[in-house]
């Protein structure tokens, strides 16, 4: 058997060896045994499934939620001489019909077909008229919750082969998988006795980076432009992003191209297409692309914000250099992406995988912020064991210069110990900061002895000051959705000064930084229509400083709302609620979804993100705009700008239930008088009791401005 094996690596493929870990798989299924390989992206987990799909009797299935890489393995496989077809939703159904029928009479050795096609009985029932000796399952972390791409039409597989009438010899692979994603995909897939073959994760030939730039966009530019010809991908979270960040870099004449689940099906496989053909360098893309992308020339990956765990960011960061070759990976990090994967997190269902969630985003968290070797954090964290201190190929690695910040740990840790343990991290650096809120004089944290004493700190510097703590065991954080402070062991030597704690030097940031300038840029607009209806300069709504906390601190309600410096209770009662909004707004529009997260009611309490369509559902059940606003305990205002922002968006709104009753046409004839570059002065020249929602109302249902 085996030199049967070798004669078909060489005939076929054109190896004379195998790679690490191939033959042990490839012998276990010739003996008819299940197996599991986890190999690294590159490690050749095709050819464990495809040689004995040859040797085998029987067609062989394979089962991936990769749409792009059946195309492309289909082609490669054909090239060979090797008979292959898939069946996915690419496809019409006749020429589905059409393939089902030559698999019947079989005419295939390998068929692919994605996990949603289990869901169909028809397909089932033709299966089972199919002799198939192998199950191949790829991408087998789809199965599991605490996995970070969960597939629910994977649980379909299970039950598909309990219904075969002989039961095949089942393959899973994945290129990462903790130990209890393992467990799942052993059980969830009824492996029986597997092999479980672990090539190990390691890609000595990928560079690992963390930065922390003032500008992503202008860092991303500097890298492009010092690497020309070089392909890459880099991955934003939002669709959003993507284009602000495809629209820069095109500007700048970068062969650039995007990719998200915002364009047309048939846009997006062009310019997925014209990038594997080398037709554009840089791909700048959502996480939608790339799995299964066999692209061998991609030089380096960059990830725009941070990932949600380890096992995303390495699997998307492992779409570098599968030729083997040096390829750079680089995460550009700022505290607002762990603002954005939270709130992502907090809309999920309360489960026990949701916990885990959080504590996968606080690992993630932590390998932005070590000073250790990079690759040894990945490595341990999947699991393996006896890894080196050093890899000398990673920027911790390369960075040897670390400083002494003893004397600023000392700070946190006494302060957190003076705190007592529970509060988190923002509310600890704007202690330590000496931040003058309402919640702070409340707690009487402003009598304590630390309070204030890292005021010559930016707060970003003390967060990051505090997450490495965090990551160099010092201080634990709690997993949950409130997550607190805590002293661990460690800390107390550093307290009684009898152990130095070192730290990468961290650079003074600028205070405008780009990760927040959209939302910056949109609260300074609202601040400036604000000034202009009342005939005030902008810095006495607010300083710019305020709308920097309010962009770092994201408040969701009044009580967080009140402790951003520069607030006070009188400002709140009168731009609170719109600033509110606003920055609900941002959060709802730079969500993966079209409209989820989290945004705001006045009392604290969180519900869906896309409040104003709450507010329309309500509306469309003919309750008046005071029983709406009553009902969601918000503002009458807010009330009002939520239907105006759905007839904005296209709703059906009925623009007369905002205008004051008869006081359409005075408003009217004011407009055409006045003119409506500025809302203030029509309204002065309008009775008292109309509103500016009445004035905004009249002047989108004629058309004026």
């Amino acid at each position: 058997m085996k030199a049967l094996i070798y004669k078909t690596l060489q005939e076929y493929f054109g190896y004379t060896d195998f790679k690490e870990g191939q033959e042990n798989i490839i012998s276990s299924i010739m003996g008819n045994g299940d197996v599991l390989g986890i190999m690294p992206t590159g490690g050749g987990k095709s050819l464990c499934y495809q040689l004995p799909a040859l040797l085998l009797p029987g067609v062989t299935l394979v089962i991936s939620p990769l749409i792009a890489l059946m195309k492309d393995q289909v082609d490669s496989l054909t090239d060979l001489g090797i008979p292959s077809t898939f069946i996915n939703s690419t496809l019409k159904q006749n020429e589905v019909e059409r393939r089902i029928t030559h698999a019947s009479n079989n005419e295939f050795k390998l068929l692919y077909i994605a996990p949603e096609r289990l869901e169909s009985q028809e397909f089932r029932d033709f299966l089972k008229s199919v002799p198939i000796s192998l199950v191949t399952v790829d991408e087998a972390h789809c199965i599991s919750q605490w996995g970070h791409d969960f597939r629910p039409s994977y649980l379909s597989i299970a039950p598909l082969i309990n219904q075969l009438p002989q039961r095949p010899i089942v393959a899973a692979f994945t290129a990462t998988a903790t130990k209890k994603v393992v467990q799942d995909i052993v059980h969830l897939l009824s492996l029986k006795e597997p092999e479980i073959v672990i090539t190990g994760y390691n890609r000595e030939n990928l560079h690992f980076s963390v930065e922390k730039p003032d500008n992503k966009h202008t860092f991303i530019l500097e890298y492009i432009e010092n690497h020309k010809d070089q392909t890459g991908i880099i991955y934003c979270t939002t669709k959003k992003e993507v284009d602000r960040l495809h629209e820069f870099l095109n500007l700048k004449g970068i062969s650039i191209c995007k990719y998200h689940a915002g364009m047309e099906s048939a846009e997006r496989n062009r310019i997925q297409e014209n990038f594997i053909y080398d037709k554009y360098e840089v791909m700048v893309a959502t996480n939608a692309f790339g799995m299964g992308i066999d692209k061998s020339n991609i030089r380096f990956v960059i990830h725009h914000n941070m990932p949600k765990n380890i096992e995303a960011y390495y699997q998307e960061a492992g779409r570098a250099g599968r030729d083997g070759l040096h390829a750079e990976c680089i995460l550009l990090y700022a505290p607002m992406d762990v603002r954005i994967q939270r709130f992502m997190i907090e809309k999920l269902p309360e489960t026990a995988e949701k916990a885990g969630e959080y504590e996968k985003l606080q690992e993630m968290i932590s390998y932005c912020h070590t000073p250790r070797c990079l690759r040894k954090y990945i490595l341990e964290y999947f699991g393996e064991k006896n890894v080196p201190a050093a890899c000398d190929n990673c920027k911790n690695c390369g960075n040897s210069h670390l400083v002494d910040i003893t004397i600023e740990a000392q700070k946190v840790l006494s302060c957190v110990k003076r705190m007592g343990g529970n509060f988190g991290i923002l509310f600890t650096a704007a202690v330590l900061k000496g931040s003058r809120t309402k919640r702070i004089k409340e707690t009487g944290f402003d009598k304590l002895s630390t309070y204030g004493i890292m005021s010559n700190l930016a707060t970003v510097q003390i967060t990051d000051i505090i997450q490495h703590l965090i990551t160099e065991g010092y201080l634990h954080i709690t997993k949950d959705k409130y997550p607190v402070l805590r002293l661990l062991n460690r800390a107390t030597a550093v307290l009684k000064g009898n152990e130095k704690v070192f730290g990468i030097a961290f650079q003074t940031p600028k205070e405008a930084e780009e990760t927040y300038s959209s939302l910056f840029e949109s609260l300074r607009a609202l601040r400036r229509d604000i000034a202009a209806n009342e005939n005030l300069p902008p810095y006495i709504v607010f300083h710019d400083s305020t709308l920097l906390e309010m962009c770092r601190h994201l408040p969701a309600d009044r009580q967080s709302m009140l402790e951003i410096e520069g607030m006070g209770r009188r400002k709140f009662e009168k731009y609170g609620e719109t600033f509110i909004q606003a920055i609900g707004r941002y959060i709802a529009e730079n969500n993966i979804e079209p409209a989820p997260g989290a945004i705001f009611k006045s009392d604290n309490t969180p519900v869906k993100a896309a409040s104003h369509l709450i507010t329309f559902e309500m509306y469309k059940l003919g309750k008046s705009i005071e029983n709406i606003a009553a009902e969601r305990e918000i503002i009458l205002s807010t009330a009002k700008d939520h239907l105006l922002r759905c007839w904005q968006e296209g709703y059906r709104i009925n623009l007369d239930d905002l205008i004051k009753s008869g006081y359409e046409n005075v408003i009217l004839d004011k407009i055409k008088e006045i003119g409506c570059e500025r809302l203030k002065p029509i309204k002065e020249a309008l009775p008292d009791e109309i509103d500016y929602f009445s004035i905004r109302a009249v002047i989108k249902k004629y058309n004026l401005g």
